[in-house]
């Protein structure tokens, strides 16, 4: 992931479903500013065909909804921090780190954050079922985020739902290079709901 660009490009291995499923195809993701594009989707999509999907329609802003919170809005939602307390040092991966606890206020994050994350964070802002978000955050002797763990709670036609999202962030520097698809490489049908 380029933090620079806000382009980035992950593999989500889904857990095994509700309907004992447990093979899933690894579904690749390329993030962008402000949209989210999908490889192996499923759903009726063509294996060679991606998914392109704007995140600033989304009520979650992609928060949650892609499988994996973008990093860039993992770190931006940071930037709407309150009562955050220091909980100590430990190890990460072998990196010392200072870790950190609180809770995140969405909209104020949302007016905080750069343009390429201020739309989805905007829409998350409406979409959940509070504005307040816990989390812990690990930072490194640099002051770089290593780690950052959001607790979503939103509710849909039922019971409330939580989501805990987990960032690790590592290989600060290596370059990164993310080709978005040409635009006969998505995919325009109709996407089957289950």
């Amino acid at each position: 992931y380029d933090f620079r660009s806000g382009r980035g490009r992950l593999t989500v291995v889904l857990p095994k479903d509700a309907a004992g499923e447990d093979e899933h195809r690894p579904i690749t993701e390329l993030l962008a500013p402000g949209a989210l594009y999908m490889r192996n989707r499923g759903a009726g999509v063509p294996a060679d065909k991606w998914v392109r999907v704007d995140t600033t329609t989304l009520a979650d802003g992609n928060l949650v909804t892609g499988g994996v919170t973008d990093p860039m809005a993992a770190a931006e939602l940071l930037r709407g921090a309150r009562r955050v307390t220091y909980v100590g040092r430990t190890v990460l991966a072998g990196i010392p780190v200072r870790h950190y606890r609180g809770t995140a206020e969405i909209g104020l994050a949302a007016r905080g954050a750069g343009p390429g994350s201020r739309g989805a964070l905007a829409a998350a802002a409406k979409g959940f079922r509070t504005d307040t978000v816990p989390f812990d955050a690990y930072l490194d002797d640099q002051g770089r985020l290593r780690k950052v763990r959001h607790r979503f709670s939103f509710a849909n036609e039922g019971p409330p739902v939580e989501v805990v999202s987990t960032t690790l962030l590592f290989g600060f520097g290596a370059p990164v290079s993310v080709r978005l698809p040409d635009g006969r490489d998505i995919y325009t049908g109709r996407i089957r709901q289950r």
